[in-house]
């Protein structure tokens, strides 16, 4: 296979749906350009060389092609077809597979996805499942900086990384901006189920990302640590920044989590003070109503001596007390507050 060709000759990527981008690379971080699957073989057998593949929610064939192309670990191709993993890293001699959780803003809704790497010194193999999007723009980032790219798999497996977490923050700040836009219901005069219902489901969403994020430190932590035949010194600042951008979209879902929590309680809380002000309301108004249906109910009584009905100003007197009543009682209740 002739390596020195120039990345517009070089052979179309497979015409497979499922294989996203197939790129080979020399080991100064030049691109050599798109090959085939059964082409990785040969790329491979060149010194000074790497690969790396994108694939989505590849089928077991594909798989299969995979593991024989970089001798990957059974287990993990297991892994890496079965989807629905935890995140997590594992070691395999002188690779690493991982799992990472991603997240995708759809039609409003929020839906997870995973990513599986394997990594090792020549190659790099990414495949997504799920919501997901596409690892082309770090693959470029990658490009444009050769010089980096020439720490070979490792730089792209920051890019990925950086990538993931990078677009973890605009859902976080998404989610904060629906919270304030959800203000005015939550303050408004009328209680809305469906204010009530939208918090809940973020809160759900926001505990299902941090599950997603939380995990991601500790695989950031250990390739900083533990693999230092994968991960050059040079490249060990770049994916200390990835750290800091997961530990800061985890206290951002932490925040937001709190600040849901507190607009739950809050509009909860409101509602029960509108009904306690409803249910004072119309406590006065029936104690207002109780006093002249006491007074008149007497009239329904069949006594034959009642001295009220043989004087003429029995009536206006009664009308009088009643209101006189009535007019007390509403002071009352109205200097109470209940009115």
């Amino acid at each position: 296979m002739n390596l020195t060709a120039p990345a517009t000759e070089s052979p179309p990527p497979s015409d497979q749906p499922m294989v996203v981008n197939c790129i080979a690379y020399r080991q100064d971080g030049s691109r050599i350009g798109d090959i085939t699957l059964d082409a990785i073989s040969d790329v491979m057998a060149e010194p000074d060389t790497f690969v790396w593949v994108g694939l989505h929610e590849p089928d077991e064939e594909l798989l299969l092609k995979i593991q024989q192309e970089f001798n990957l670990h059974d287990l993990a191709i297991e892994d890496a077809h079965a989807a629905h993993q935890r995140t997590k890293i594992e070691a395999y001699g002188d690779s690493l597979f991982l799992v990472v959780q991603t997240a995708q803003l759809i039609d409003g809704h929020l839906a997870f996805g995973e990513t599986h790497i394997f990594f090792g010194p020549r190659y790099l193999v990414t495949v997504r499942h799920g919501a997901s999007l596409s690892y082309a723009p770090a693959r470029r980032t990658c490009e444009n900086t050769p010089e980096l790219l020439a720490n070979g798999p490792s730089y792209a497996l920051y890019g990925v990384l950086d990538f993931i977490v990078d677009n973890l923050l605009p859902i976080v700040r998404d989610f904060r901006e629906e919270v304030q836009q959800l203000e005015h219901d939550i303050f408004g005069e009328t209680f809305k189920s469906s204010t009530i219902r939208r918090l809940y489901d973020m809160q759900r969403d926001l505990m299902t990302l941090r599950l997603a994020v939380a995990p991601l430190q500790d695989i950031v932590q250990q390739l900083i640590r533990l693999y230092p035949n994968l991960i050059p010194e040079e490249l060990r600042a770049y994916f200390r920044d990835v750290y800091d951008h997961a530990f800061r979209v985890n206290e951002a879902i932490s925040a937001m989590r709190e600040m849901l929590t507190a607009a739950i309680n809050v509009n909860l809380s409101l509602v029960s003070l509108r009904q306690n002000e409803v249910m004072k309301k119309l406590a006065g108004w029936a104690a207002m109503l109780a006093a002249p249906t006491l007074l008149t109910s007497w009239y329904g009584m069949n006594f034959t001596h009642m001295p009220e009905l043989s004087r003429p100003w029995a009536y206006p007197a009664m009308i009088v007390v009643m209101g006189c009543i009535v007019g007390g009682i509403y002071i009352g209740l109205k200097r109470a507050r209940w009115l």
